[in-house]
């Protein structure tokens, strides 16, 4: 009876351990941005257009412009970014080739995990659809990794294969960005002391010199996740499975008790 009744209170304490857990581990969809969505894109990485995850940017170009974009990631989080880019009625002379490139905030390329990064476009065809998703964004890397870390990231949009006849042509591009959160399983020990957002440290020395020395496209910052993690949840877990295996060890090989004394002689 009294294993019986260990092993009851081990199941509620597992049950209420886990449900944060599973919650945090999730798919959750990020949030729209505040204020409309952006509807040009820019033309360099310096003039990239901010968005927020969860928001439909829109843009309208030319055949063989660079559209630029911006967004904030945070650690844990799996970004899968989506591009349509709708081609012109008009007739063109050959198939056209888009792609979608993914930078982070030092403007290393990252490469997608999955996801269809360059199409090609037959000549009669209303539009490309092409999407990026990125591996799990650390909180922290060695400096010679190439890992997605916490901060800003760059989407470049573009025709790489076109013929001459058919630049210039007008096209509109729609961008959005979601994310996936991972949780605890992608959780490392360690974190960046600032995140990788364009002029970071420029701000960060003349703060104390000046409030309005603050460096262009720095608006954009992924929220702090803090130290929570469900790493926490599972090491508990753990933990008290470990102490239960004991008990249960114990009590199996303890026997009924001390041996019962014979007499002298007997």
């Amino acid at each position: 009876m009294r294993i019986a009744r260990v092993l009851t209170v081990a199941a509620l304490l597992l049950g209420a351990a886990a449900s944060p857990a599973m919650a945090d581990s999730s798919p959750s969809a990020s949030p729209s941005g505040d204020g409309a969505a952006p509807t040009s894109a820019g033309t360099s990485f310096r003039t990239a257009t901010e968005i927020q995850q969860g928001q439909q940017a829109t843009a309208s170009a030319s055949t063989g412009d660079y559209l630029y974009w911006q967004f904030p990631a945070e650690e844990q989080q799996r970004p899968t970014v989506r591009a349509t880019v709708k081609l012109p009625s008009s007739p063109r002379s050959s198939a056209q080739t888009w792609q979608l490139d993914v930078y982070d905030g030092l403007r290393r390329r990252q490469a997608c995990q999955y996801g269809a990064q360059t199409r090609t476009a037959d000549r009669d065809a209303s539009s490309v659809n092409l999407s990026c998703t990125l591996r799990t964004v650390r909180a922290w890397a060695e400096p010679w990794a190439d890992d997605p870390l916490p901060g800003t990231y760059y989407i470049r949009l573009t025709v790489v294969g076109v013929s001459t006849a058919d630049l210039g042509q007008p096209v509109n591009a729609e961008v959005r960005v979601d994310s996936k959160d991972i949780g605890g399983s992608a959780a490392v020990d360690g974190s960046l002391a600032e995140p990788l957002v364009p002029g970071i440290a420029t701000r960060s020395e003349k703060s104390s010199d000046s409030d309005t020395d603050t460096a262009a496209l720095s608006k954009l910052r992924p929220d702090a996740s803090g130290w929570w993690s469900d790493r926490w949840v599972w090491t508990g877990v753990g933990g008290i499975l470990a102490a239960l295996a004991g008990i249960g060890g114990y009590a199996l090989t303890r026997g009924s008790g001390r041996p019962s004394r014979v007499p002298p002689g007997a």
